[in-house]
């Protein structure tokens, strides 16, 4: 019935959706397979199979929600009978502890979370190229790193989510633009991501430079910072307060929101689409260089393009778009106005070579302002 409530709302709340101009824990195990193995839809090589098999293991750290997470890597094992760690951090913690383990990587794979930290990772040599057999099924070039460093397995959209209810009881009418989010009514209401800790944050200043250019972007991100309110670890944390009140205006991607009306039933959200354009996420999956187990992680890598795991994203509460061509797209995402079309040509080799440095410019420029209001957990 909740189901069913919450699809009621989606339909309504689509129709106000605006136009578009320290260390972590060790890795939770997946449970165990109750039923034997069974054959993947869509079957890697047999002998990548046998040789996957024969490791016997596989470790996943995932940056995609973690319902998600934990369906993907129980159904690989499930098809595999490979058994499956896995743990959920941000794209921001993966980096870190990636870098800090320089080769010698406690995870075989990475899974999920914006390109951004894998590019700054894959710079670095941090990465193991693989050139995937499934690859041949992505809508575009532009969701694979040239060299095979990572590939992407959906898109997601940049946007703001924002609580009606409260803004009406304010007399405040909603952002429509990147610029509105600047003006002095939206102080201590808005939320956004850890520069340092999530991709989703890193993107947005990559977005602003991309937009605005360099001194610009940079200012721009310095003027919102009057009216942040919460700084979150990761980049779906506003989205998750927007619908209670606690976050009147969050900034992320518009399929979180989805989760928060459709699943969790807060029909007081709105999305809304910057007027001027936005940019867009693409989620990945890489293997970590070093990695304890490479033909299981390249079989996983196999398994990540396919409709085996990507379809499972819909059915555990993440509505972004599929980057293959031969898997069932996420019907209530377009129901919603979203078109994955409709966004920026987005650099994506600008952001590979210079995100680090443009969110240490981001840091510097805010110096004191840079204060506990960044949470890292």
């Amino acid at each position: 019935m909740k189901k069913l409530v919450s699809l009621v709302l989606a339909g309504i709340m689509a129709m106000s959706l605006a136009a578009c101009g320290a260390a972590p824990a060790a890795p939770a195990a997946a449970p165990a397979a109750e039923a034997p193995a069974a054959e993947a839809a869509a079957p890697a090589d047999a002998s990548l199979v046998d040789a996957a098999k024969a490791e016997g293991e596989l470790v996943v750290y995932g940056s995609c929600e973690e319902d998600y997470l934990a369906a993907a890597c129980e159904n690989f094992e499930k098809i595999y009978g490979i058994k499956v760690q896995y743990q959920r951090l941000s794209t921001g913690e993966v980096q870190a502890k990636i870098e800090e383990e320089n080769g010698n990587p406690s995870a075989d794979v990475w899974f999920g979370g914006t390109t951004d930290p894998y590019n700054v990772v894959a710079a670095e040599g941090l990465l193991e190229p693989y050139e995937a057999e499934n690859a041949s099924h992505l809508l575009s070039p532009a969701y694979r790193d040239k060299d095979g460093n990572w590939y992407g397995i959906y898109k997601g959209i940049l946007g703001f989510m924002v609580n009606k209810d409260e803004l009406e009881r304010m007399g405040i009418d909603a952002p429509q633009d990147w610029q509105d989010l600047l003006d002095s009514k939206y102080q201590g209401l808005i939320w956004l991501s850890n520069y340092n800790t999530a991709g989703t944050a890193k993107l947005v200043v990559n977005t602003m430079i991309q937009k605005y250019g360099h001194d610009e972007g940079i200012q721009y991100l310095v003027d919102l910072d009057k009216n942040i309110e919460v700084y979150t670890k990761s980049g779906s944390g506003p989205s998750k307060n927007v619908g209670t009140g606690e976050c009147i205006v969050g900034i992320g991607f518009l399929h979180d929101g989805i989760t928060q009306i459709v699943d969790n039933g807060y029909g007081n959200i709105e999305l809304i689409i910057p007027s001027t354009g936005t940019s867009y996420e693409i989620g990945a999956t890489a293997i970590f260089k070093g990695a304890a187990h490479p033909n299981a992680a390249k079989l996983w890598v196999e398994y990540a393009l396919s409709p085996d795991c990507v379809e499972l994203a819909a059915q555990n509460g993440s509505y972004q778009f599929l980057t293959i061509d031969n898997a069932q797209q996420p019907e209530i995402a377009m129901e919603f106005g979203l078109d994955p079309e409709n966004v920026m040509d987005y650099d994506f080799e600008d952001a590979k070579q210079n995100t680090t440095k443009y969110v240490e410019e981001v840091m510097t420029a805010l110096g004191s302002a840079a204060d506990d209001r960044f949470k890292t957990e």
